[in-house]
């Protein structure tokens, strides 16, 4: 069977429209999945709202680990970062998955982009899957199935947890709290024990992580099943 290739989603969103801060793609919530998924042997395309440029949080470079600065310095990585996809470029019949990667800018850009809740509901559609780490559970807030269902309804799902995001001071600076607007859909909200610990939960094509920790996680649950669905 060929492998389809993964879809990642980033934000096109470099600062908080009420603050004088910089946001962005939160690197490792991008470099932790893809590392996974593309040894994996997954072909991977990067696409964005608006296309083109994403931004990096400076606050994730500040808290990045050894892999994450292997892959800041690789300009390969980088360049595709600097030129992603529009989603009017996407044909979702190339994609096995969706992954929604975080960082606080996609608070603005991805619930109300309809162009990436059509990419999301089809590919889930064909049998694929729909995934998320941290703040990207933003983008499956408002995707519909073609029944009119909300996709996250009734079903298991992670996302930043209104205590992580008072830990991080940012609370007050928020349109909404990822927590509270899932469980607003209907989600059946799950979190760790602890804030920041490892934490990712899958509802059959539904595959979710909490925090900045959390995206190889989902890597892991979405390989697992993939290759089950292949034997």
């Amino acid at each position: 069977m060929m492998r389809k290739k993964i879809l990642v989603v980033l934000t096109s969103v470099e600062k908080y429209p009420n603050l004088k801060r910089a946001t962005g793609l939160w690197l490792a919530e991008a470099v932790h999945f893809v590392k996974k998924v593309e040894e994996a042997g997954y072909e991977v395309d990067y696409v964005s709202p608006a296309g083109g440029y994403t931004p990096i949080d400076p606050h994730s470079l500040a808290m990045a680990d050894d892999t994450d600065w292997d892959w800041y310095h690789d300009k390969a990585f980088m360049n595709r970062l600097g030129a992603t996809l529009k989603p009017i470029d996407i044909n979702p019949d190339d994609y096995i998955a969706i992954y929604f990667s975080g960082g606080h800018g996609v608070i603005w850009d991805f619930p109300d982009n309809e162009a990436l809740q059509s990419i999301s509901r089809k590919i889930y559609e064909n049998g694929g899957y729909v995934s998320s780490v941290c703040h990207g559970a933003a983008g499956l807030l408002n995707i519909k199935l073609s029944d009119g269902s909300l996709l996250v309804k009734g079903k298991k799902v992670t996302g930043f947890s209104n205590e992580e995001e008072k830990l991080a001071e940012l609370d007050q600076y928020v349109p909404f709290l990822t927590e509270t607007e899932l469980i607003n859909r209907g989600a059946v909200y799950q979190k760790a024990t602890e804030p920041w610990a490892v934490f990712a939960v899958q509802d059959e094509r539904l595959i979710s992580g909490q925090n900045p920790a959390s995206g190889a996680a989902v890597a892991e649950l979405l390989i697992k099943t993939l290759e089950r669905s292949d034997d």
